[in-house]
């Protein structure tokens, strides 16, 4: 009898841990201590080197099968006694942010939702949008924006609108994940 209790406690051990690591599996770490970020990314990407980039892209990664699926970590300069809160509530930095991509007019974006997080005293917003391109192609993406020591960081995923059920979850964990010291 204590045989068998004693093998379905662990079989129900052996279960609940792997029900509680199954957010995170397929992910990846990445960490940049000269820039002092890290995250979590899908297993299978690849860094990319974009020729065009703006000079605050940071790193760029895209999924070696679904191409047009990436990340990026943009890093921008604010004054250094700046919190992310001086910059307004998660929906006025994401409504700034969606004006700032649609600043060429040929794309449309549509805020999806906005939330505050806090991790290690650190305050992060996470931001959810679609973006129409001139080619009415929707890309679903979600970003993570924090401020530390006078840098603003964005890390945003992108992928199609089709893709996004299948890659919802992953994604989710991944833009929570990025963590800026």
């Amino acid at each position: 009898m204590l045989r068998l209790l004693i093998t379905l406690c662990l079989i129900s051990l052996t279960t609940l841990i792997s029900s509680c690591s199954a957010g995170i599996t397929g992910l990846q770490s990445y960490v940049n201590t000269a820039q002092g970020y890290e995250f979590l990314y899908p297993n299978g990407w690849i860094p990319v080197t974009v020729t065009d980039a703006s000079p605050n892209v940071s790193v760029v990664y895209r999924d070696l099968v679904e191409r047009s699926e990436n990340l990026s970590v943009i890093i921008s300069d604010v004054p250094t006694d700046e919190t992310i809160e001086d910059l307004g509530t998660p929906t006025e930095v994401g409504y700034r942010f969606f004006k700032a991509v649609n600043d060429d007019s040929v794309r449309e974006t549509d805020f999806i939702s906005a939330e505050s997080r806090q991790r290690n005293d650190q305050t992060y917003y996470v931001l959810e949008y679609e973006v129409t391109l001139p080619n009415d192609v929707i890309r679903h993406n979600i970003a993570s924006v924090a401020v530390s020591r006078g840098k603003l960081f964005t890390f945003n995923l992108s992928t199609s609108e089709e893709r996004w059920s299948n890659v919802q979850d992953t994604f989710e964990v991944a833009a929570r994940s990025f963590t800026v010291r």
